[in-house]
């Protein structure tokens, strides 16, 4: 037998949950088949087989806790698997199993011999369908309406409303643990200012196709920003550090965390040495992120480390907001939606794709004349792109 055993999770991460099982014992794999699903507080991890065989039996269920290196189950190997397919007679086909009515509960089946009635004919409002209390005298008491009645009516059933619960999945449960620790530990300030987004648009509308057709991504918005942000780090080095006890830890590089839609929730992937990446670069580490979040299959590396981050809740149609420090980063940029506005240039009232920006800092070490001169040079920045390539 083959130990099938939970694959080594780094050092941030302790434990993670056994979601699913994709095979069930006495079922056939091939190598690398997906056999089970681990969810750790960032992403889900897939456990392979590691060669063909049949899976033998389970030893950790679903939502089990599992920890790096432990027992799940046993796979036979192919050879073996193949001899004892040939010993051993095929299994009777399990009869199905009759079809169990909605559970009556204690006091609406008393209720029901006093009324007179069958509970199995009542329709349940309870959790799973359970037939209540309630449900035994609406019923009765629509029975008696309809015979005094001079003529039939039709009975409606009472609406069911039903409460549900469930667990939190980890990854939303890190979230929360993570955001609450920033609030309560960091001194979060917000500082906003507005950017014209015209120079971007025009230059994107202008070379999108041709950037395309180059480097075989689309050319967007996030790239601009993650840019210009870039540059404000090395230009205000105190917005890309963070806080150790009574210790700054200073970086020279900027690895830019960039929030992700994924099936599970935000993720923040991240992006390495952003000083050195192009436009190009940029947009298609995010355009890969984006798919690896979409399917699950982002690494774990993905989602460790990082300096500094960008949000844009301008996807969903975000105005204004106040985004959350990701800890142990001492700052963030928000962008927001893409809204005209009647702005005033040259003395003139003239309309303009206006965007929000929103920097949070952790205002223990980063001050005020710092974060609004670095979110001022992220808005001069786009608004004159040509910078970008230019290095100035």
């Amino acid at each position: 037998m083959i130990e099938i055993t939970a694959p080594q999770l780094p050092e941030s991460v302790a434990e993670g949950t056994l979601t699913r099982w994709c095979k069930q014992p006495g079922e056939a794999v091939k190598r690398d088949e997906v056999l089970a699903e681990l969810e750790t507080d960032k992403v889900i991890l897939e456990i392979p087989a590691p060669q063909d065989g049949i899976l033998s039996d389970i030893v950790c269920p679903e939502e089990a806790t599992v920890a790096s290196g432990q027992l799940l189950a046993h796979l036979q190997p192919q050879t073996a698997a193949a001899v004892a397919a040939d010993v051993a007679p095929a299994p009777a086909a399990p009869e199905p199993a009759p079809s169990a009515a909605p559970p009556v509960m204690p006091a609406a089946r008393q209720e029901a011999l006093r009324q007179g009635i069958a509970p199995e004919q009542v329709a349940g409002s309870g959790n799973g369908g359970r037939v209540l209390k309630e449900d035994v005298a609406h019923a009765a008491a629509a029975v008696n309406r309809s015979a005094s009645a001079p003529a039939p009516v039709a009975v409606e059933a009472p609406v069911a409303r039903g409460v549900r619960r469930e667990p939190m999945s980890r990854l939303r449960a890190r979230v929360a643990e993570r955001l609450l620790a920033s609030q309560r530990e960091n001194a979060i300030l917000t500082t906003f200012n507005e950017v014209n987004m015209q120079p971007v648009m025009a230059l994107r509308q202008r070379w999108k196709e041709r950037f395309a057709e180059k480097h075989g991504v689309k050319l967007g918005f996030m790239s601009f920003f993650v840019k210009a942000a870039t540059y404000a780090l090395r230009e205000f080095p105190i917005l890309n550090a963070s806080v150790d006890g009574q210790e700054i830890i200073w970086h020279d590089y900027c690895d830019v965390g960039i929030a992700v839609s994924s099936p599970r929730g935000l993720v923040v992937p991240v992006l390495r040495d952003t000083q050195h990446m192009s436009i190009a670069d940029i947009e298609r580490q995010i355009a890969d992120y984006a798919t690896l979040a979409r399917t699950g299959k982002l690494p774990l590396e993905a989602l460790q480390g990082g300096t500094f981050s960008v949000t844009n809740g301008g996807t969903f149609g975000s105005m204004m907001s106040t985004p959350i420090i990701n800890p142990p980063q001492s700052a963030i940029l928000g962008m927001h939606a893409i809204t005209p506005r009647a702005v005033v240039e040259n003395d003139a009232i003239v309309i303009r794709p206006m965007m929000y920006l929103a920097l949070s800092y952790d205002h223990r070490i980063i001050d005020g004349q710092e974060a609004v001169q670095a979110l001022v040079l992220i808005r001069r920045l786009l608004e004159a792109p040509e910078r970008f390539l230019l290095d100035l």
